[in-house]
């Protein structure tokens, strides 16, 4: 079969297209039979009408290329759809003011509400065409996955949810030496190079490069912290200066900003939903209805978070320390739906309206989860050189049981590359992690967490893992 990779980008790009101009056109339908003899002045001449098609096409393509639904192959199909219908309704409810502000009054949303219905049929059956033909054309890469110590299985299973993109094929360990690696490597399309020593690293990387062999490189804190670092040219030497992780002055004063208008702002809209949340909690178990918990914030001060209490009084009573578990008993009825629609995170609104907390930045963790934390992954007060946020990286791109030290490393991303848009784009974003339902998923009792990040994998045991995967899956495809 023909290699289409050079072309991908190219065959995304045309794809997304063409999604664009249909939606452009069912829009252009209603305007010219609902919408343009509503405007204001009597005549809207033909570039008028030139300028909203245009302005419809590059609202939906920016909002597209937002929420990620221009990544067919990356995002799962579920992924792909929710981005467009979340596409369609901010494009469409921002045209609808604009053609209210052309019509100088409020227009009926009607026709726009049917037109966003047949969009969402049309886009839907469009994109199962396009991933049809994308899965058919660029076949999943067959992987060689070389770890080292650092757990390896956690990483086998997540590449198993995206068969349709990743299969790893084998697994050899870093000790295993170069020459053993490089037989095994001839076999596959591509590795995956996981958390190992940057020596051993650096060596099969070069392999890789100089036989053109793609690798997928889990990154490393100090590769994080390159990332974010200013190039230099002054010498003949090139120079990579890395500034400690710290916010400038007028970047702290633009991000406090858009904090206080922004709290105010959802304090207001989202008061109705509060004020009923509030009565339900007290209804239910007539408990209190705040719950309060000491947490960390910028260089490790200590702050009172407020949420909506969505477990049973005296949760922990014991005194210990938990993550929430995937049915976790301790959950009242209430709760579990003020946690799956994140309502329980309304009142940290006050805390970042107090200043204790920003809009987005790392999670903020409490002082004995932080302690322990420490005691495995020495870089972890790394993240707390900027305010604790109500979302961030590790809460857009990872889920509620992430491990711990992949939380580590987005939150460590965020804080390299940080910008005045990144956190308007991380804002818009958290709406559709907001709908996925994953990202409430408790941990799993077996889930790596930091009593177990520490723990070594026995020599042996991905290879086996990867092996039993395998077989199972042939015998499947055999029995059907």
């Amino acid at each position: 079969m023909k290699n289409f990779d050079p072309y991908k980008r190219t065959i995304l790009f045309v794809a997304s297209f063409i999604n664009v101009c249909l939606m452009t056109v069912l829009f252009v339908h209603v305007w010219y039979n609902y919408y343009q003899q509503t405007m204001y002045v009597i005549q809207f001449y033909r570039k008028g009408n030139y300028v909203i098609f245009m302005l419809y096409a590059l609202l939906l393509f920016f909002f597209s290329n937002m929420y990620g639904n221009l990544k067919i192959g990356q995002l799962r199909r579920i992924e792909v759809m929710l981005s467009q219908y979340l596409s369609l309704f901010l494009t469409n409810a921002v045209i609808y003011i604009v053609i209210s502000l052309l019509a100088f009054g409020f227009v009926s949303p009607y026709h726009l509400a049917l037109m966003m219905v047949a969009e969402m049929v049309v886009s839907s059956l469009w994109n199962i065409l396009v991933i049809k033909v994308y899965n058919r054309i660029f076949q999943p890469w067959k992987l060689l996955y070389i770890y080292g110590e650092r757990p390896g299985v956690d990483l086998v299973y997540k590449l198993e949810t995206r068969k349709d993109k990743y299969t790893i094929y084998d697994a050899i360990h870093i000790d295993e030496g170069l020459e053993a690696i490089g037989e095994k490597m001839e076999n596959y399309q591509a590795v995956i190079i996981g958390d190992i020593s940057a020596i051993k690293r650096n060596d099969v990387l070069k392999y890789c490069y100089a036989r053109k062999k793609r690798a997928y490189v889990i990154p490393k804190i100090s590769d994080i912290i390159l990332m974010g670092t200013d190039r230099i040219h002054i010498f003949d030497t090139p120079f990579l200066l890395s500034r400690g992780y710290t916010l400038s002055a007028d970047q702290r004063f633009a991000k406090r900003a858009m904090d206080i208008v922004l709290s105010l702002i959802l304090l207001i809209l989202a008061s109705p939903v509060m004020l009923c949340t509030m009565i339900a909690i007290k209804l239910d178990d007539r408990g209190e209805i705040f719950y309060r918990q000491v947490r960390c914030t910028r260089y490790e001060k200590h702050f009172t978070i407020y949420k909506f209490r969505s477990m049973v009084m005296d949760a922990e009573k014991d005194g210990e320390a938990r993550l929430a578990r995937e049915n976790d008993e301790r959950i009242t009825r209430v709760g579990r739906f003020i946690r799956a629609a994140r309502i329980d995170e309304l009142p940290q609104l006050i805390n970042i309206l107090k200043g204790d907390m920003s809009f987005v930045g790392p999670r903020p963790e409490r002082p004995e989860i932080m302690e322990e934390y420490c005691q495995t992954m020495p870089e972890f007060p790394f993240r707390n050189r900027v305010k604790a946020g109500l979302t961030g990286f590790a809460q857009i791109y990872g889920k509620y049981n992430t491990t711990p030290y992949d939380k580590l490393k987005l939150d460590l991303f965020y804080i390299a590359n940080y910008s005045f848009w990144t956190d308007i784009k991380l804002i818009l974003m958290t709406v559709k992690t907001l709908l996925r339902p994953d990202s409430t998923q408790g941990v799993e009792e077996d889930q790596i967490t930091a009593e177990r990040a520490a723990t070594e994998i026995r020599e042996g045991e991905v290879e086996a893992v990867v092996k039993e995967m395998r077989q199972t899956e042939t015998a499947y495809t055999n029995d059907n």
